[in-house]
């Protein structure tokens, strides 16, 4: 067998089967079988590091695959449907990874499975009266998709089976560890455009998909879980917030419910202290601990558990340890872990970046570890006394952390220039992790007046200090003190970013905490305030929610003791740009190069061979405001009803003209005043019908016509009396309008002498009519729409991002047409070129689909491209090489979709179409 030429050996949608471990002379090897559950323990102190193997989650691994094997006995047929339709990888544009459905899966055991395949396996919990359950996934696993299917989960089951309120529940209460988390976490409201039920479509049907739309759910920051403060000038001293107050406050409309379910993400903020525990304040600052956020976070739980009941808590964290109390490496992974997919097997599968470490220089190693010194900054006496002291910004850097940047600022003017050869918006960004604010003063200082090596490095506007206490303002939604040096800093890098003057006139007018989190979270995100960043510096970590994917090099210079500290700051750049793969299917990888963060497992950066490649530029797919006469608007429709019912028919060539005789029908008259039967002509007055235009509309004739033709057929009618209405007003105005109306008079036949005679001969109208009229039954098909969102339209799509060779567009609402194939884009060239082609737009990130059944179970078909045609007809056209009797399926199921539209009318007329061949393209727009 081949050496790798990466740490990728398995594939992100198939169980694991091999891992990488230390082999003879520190190398890595491969061994044919799945990484045990586990996590390490690094010793800086004495330079050793062991592995600590979780047996129960091991256990619990074997219990779910012989579960698994024997067809999940025990699960209810809702959670049944919902596995098997969740493995099916036909039935969503992208798979599940292995590790979300393994996640899923375990949950589903511990709750459902039959009692013999969870014997002899206990779950501790963390000393609370409520149930938690822990899912291990690391940074880039996809944790957001994991609490969606538990939502479906739950809540499809607690519809289906109420009377199980222990074990499912629709109400659930999601707590976040900050706003920019919250903000992300929206996709799990059913209602939202972007909602990760559709995007994923995790329901097996229409029908149980908007059952879902039933679920309670309320998403938190978790500092709203802290107690009421008292106004400080109150006059009225109210007490304490009680804890009912406290559920409501909290809860909203989940307070009417009991038993909820909690999601916790990020879960490793929320622990519970034992009362014995000593925790001093050096050593949580050491281990990255937010004491009173953990403290407020699972006392404001209990809280909510004391007055509405915690049915269960599911906790998702890719570190989800808890401190020990002691100054020593040891961390302790949270009892309840049930499932676990770590950092080492997210590189070995390619969810993310390969980390590439300093092994080596040229340079003296370090005396105790014989290490590179590169490899752990902070640990080299020198730097560790210089960082550790409250130096003044302008002071200079320890030697070693200045050359640590000048190799570090070599390879990324590198990876700068590739970046720009390849076409990116953003630069790649060197991310700084430091151990105080004096040190990232410092750091900003020696970026921003010239002190670095690198002129490319040297630009103030184009780096970033994360100020933790203004961030953790914004976090809270408070006001951050004053400090105008750093606003005017942030302001800057706003005046200097290309971006729409209106863009950066709204920036500018933010509260500087606010402004703050807009840079950060937009950090490498095209017309983002942050687009434009080349290095961030920050404390600690910044926060999960950050979620930057140009991130190539990383500098950490603090204390890390232990493994997992690694892999909270490696996880700020591990996100990847793309998801290609590889001829064998795995995923091609990218790097991310660290200097100071000894992460345990790595790929050498001191070994020669050629750099890798940059990853492709995305190009950003947004929705033009200025094209807005190019807008596409369509109908959701969930499904096609096919009704049968009775329908009155009349055959029109069989109909005979009705005459009409002006001259028995008076339209004006004269009056005059009489008396003993005499006349006083002197004194006429007229009523002339024609003075009363508005009492002759065609509409209110028609309506009083169908009334009375109602009147006749309603007792031998067969269908509903509002369908029989209905028919007869369609056939009477049918009838008014046509020629069939013979009124030998040309002066009558003005439409308003024309309508007034039908209004005064309206029986003799009905009773013509009626003796043409048949009743059969018929067949029709009723599209049933999207309560939630009944019109789609290009202008709802979301801004996204792809590597994929992208074309701007002239006639389309959306900026560019993604090429999947050489045939797309052909058919874009094609309907720019046409006279015939008003408008068009791809069908990607859309939402326009279509239901069909196939194989027994509902599939959603995306048509490729919709076009508005300039004779005013809206095509939907499917570009398919070659056929199959799938995709003939998938047609008859558009072919109906565009009856019942044009049947109901409301959207214009629809037609659709299919080219075979790219040269088809043009006689399918032509000749519609």
């Amino acid at each position: 067998m081949n050496t790798p030429q990466s740490l990728i050996i398995n594939s992100a949608f198939q169980c694991p089967e091999q891992h990488w471990v230390e082999g003879p002379g520190g190398t890595l090897v491969i061994r044919p079988e799945r990484r045990p559950a586990a996590y390490e323990i690094f010793d800086i102190r004495n330079n050793t590091r062991r592995t600590e193997e979780l047996p129960q989650v091991n256990d619990i691994r074997q219990r779910v695959d012989r579960w698994r094997d024997a067809d999940y006995p025990g699960v209810t047929s809702v959670s049944r449907r919902l596995l098997e339709h969740w493995h099916d990888r036909a039935a969503r544009q992208h798979p599940f990874y292995f590790c979300q459905l393994e996640a899923i899966e375990t949950l589903i055991w511990w709750v459902e499975a039959a009692a013999e395949y969870r014997q002899g396996i206990y779950v501790p919990g963390d000393g609370g009266p409520w149930e938690r359950l822990c899912n291990k996934m690391a940074t880039g696993a996809g944790k957001t998709t994991v609490m969606a299917m538990i939502i479906t989960w739950q809540v499809l089951n607690a519809l289906t089976y109420p009377k199980r309120n222990k074990d499912f529940s629709r109400a659930v209460f999601i707590v976040a560890p900050g706003l920019t988390v919250k903000d992300r976490l929206r996709v799990l409201y059913p209602g939202e455009p972007d909602n990760y039920y559709d995007a994923f479509s995790l329901c097996p049907s229409e029908a149980l998909r908007q059952k879902l739309n039933q679920a309670v759910i309320r998403i938190e920051n978790w500092h709203t879980l802290m107690p009421l403060k008292e106004p400080k000038r109150s006059v009225v001293k109210k007490g304490a917030e009680s804890d009912a107050a406290f559920a409501r406050r909290v809860l909203g409309p989940l307070v009417s419910f009991r038993d909820i379910v909690v999601i916790n993400d990020e879960a490793h903020h929320a622990y519970r202290k034992p009362p014995e525990l000593k925790i001093s304040k050096k050593v949580a600052e050491e281990q990255g601990i937010d004491l009173d956020e953990a403290t407020r976070w699972i006392e404001g739980l209990d809280r909510i558990h004391k007055t509405r009941r915690i049915q269960r808590c599911f906790d998702l964290s890719a570190t989800p340890f808890a401190p020990t109390g002691k100054a020593s490496t040891d961390t302790a992974l949270f009892d309840w872990i049930v499932s676990d997919f770590g950092l080492n097997d997210a590189i070995e599968a390619g969810l993310v970046k390969t980390p590439r470490v300093v092994v080596r220089d040229d340079a003296l190693p370090d005396a105790r570890t014989l290490r590179s010194r590169l490899y752990h900054i902070y640990r080299d006496p020198s730097v560790s006394e210089d960082l550790n002291r409250k130096a003044q910004p302008h002071e200079a850097l320890p030697k070693l952390v200045q050359d640590a940047y000048t190799l570090l600022g070599a390879d990324w003017r590198i990876t700068l220039q590739q970046w720009q050869d390849a076409g990116h918006h953003s630069p790649p960004v060197m991310l700084t992790v430091c151990n105080r604010t004096e040190t990232a003063a410092r750091i900003e200082h020696y970026f921003s007046h010239g002190d670095a090596h690198w002129p490319e490095l040297h630009a103030p506007t184009k780096t970033l200090r994360v100020d933790s206490k203004v961030l953790e303002k914004a976090e809270l939604g408070e006001a951050a003190a004053a400090d105008k040096d750093y606003e005017a800093k942030l302001k800057a890098i706003i005046d200097a970013a290309d971006l729409p003057e209106t863009r950066k006139e709204a920036l500018l007018e933010l509260k500087k905490e606010d402004l703050l989190r807009a840079i950060v979270d937009s950090v490498g995100k095209r017309g983002g305030a942050g687009q434009e960043l080349q290095k961030v510096v920050s404390v600690a970590m910044l926060s999960e929610g950050w979620d930057a994917k140009n991130v190539t090099h990383i500098m950490g210079l603090r204390a890390f003791t232990s493994q997992l500290l690694c892999e909270q700051v490696i996880g700020r750049g591990l996100r990847r740009v793309s998801y290609d793969t590889d001829d064998n299917g795995l995923f091609i990888p990218e790097y991310v190069n660290v200097f100071g963060v000894p992460l345990s497992i790595s790929q050498n950066v001191g070994d020669a061979g050629e750099a890798p490649p940059p990853p492709k530029p995305s190009t950003q797919i947004e929705v033009l405001p200025d094209r807005g006469a190019l807008e596409i608007r369509w109908p959701n429709v969930l499904r096609i009803e096919t009704v049968v019912r009775p329908t009155l028919t009349v055959d029109w060539t069989r109909v005979e003209a009705l005459q009409l005789n002006p001259a028995a029908t008076p339209i004006s008259t004269d009056l005059a005043p009489a008396l003993g039967g005499a006349t006083d002509m002197s004194k006429v007055t007229r009523i002339d019908l024609e003075a009363l235009p508005d009492g002759f509309r065609l509409q209110r004739l028609t309506f009083q016509a169908a009334r009375k033709g109602f009147a006749e057929l309603r007792q031998s009618f067969k269908g509903t009396e509002g369908f029989l209405v209905f028919q007869l007003i369609r056939l009477v105005e049918h009838f008014l309008t046509s020629n069939l109306l013979d009124i030998p008079s040309l002066f009558h036949q003005d439409p308003l002498r024309k309508r007034i005679l039908v209004a005064l001969n309206i029986d003799l109208v009905v009773q013509h009519l009626l003796r043409y009229v048949r009743e059969q039954n018929t067949t029709k098909l009723e599209p049933i729409y999207d309560e939630e969102n009944p019109i789609g339209s290009t202008a709802q799509m979301r801004t996204w991002y792809t590597t994929k060779p992208a074309t701007p567009t002239v006639k389309s609402h959306i900026s560019h047409v993604v090429g999947d194939s050489a045939w797309e884009q052909y058919a874009a060239n094609a309907f720019e070129r046409s006279p015939n082609v008003i408008a068009y737009a791809k069908n990607d990130h859309l939402g326009f689909q279509v239901h069909y059944l196939w194989a027994g179970s509902r599939r959603r078909y995306i048509p490729d491209f919709i076009v508005r045609l300039s004779n005013g007809k809206t095509l939907a056209l499917e570009i398919k090489g070659e056929d199959s009797p799938q995709n003939r399926a998938k047609r008859d199921a558009l072919d109906e979709w565009v009856k019942a539209v044009n049947a109901a009318g409301g959207f214009g007329e629809w037609v659709w179409g299919v080219a075979f061949r790219p040269e088809e393209v043009h006689d399918v727009i032509a000749g519609i």
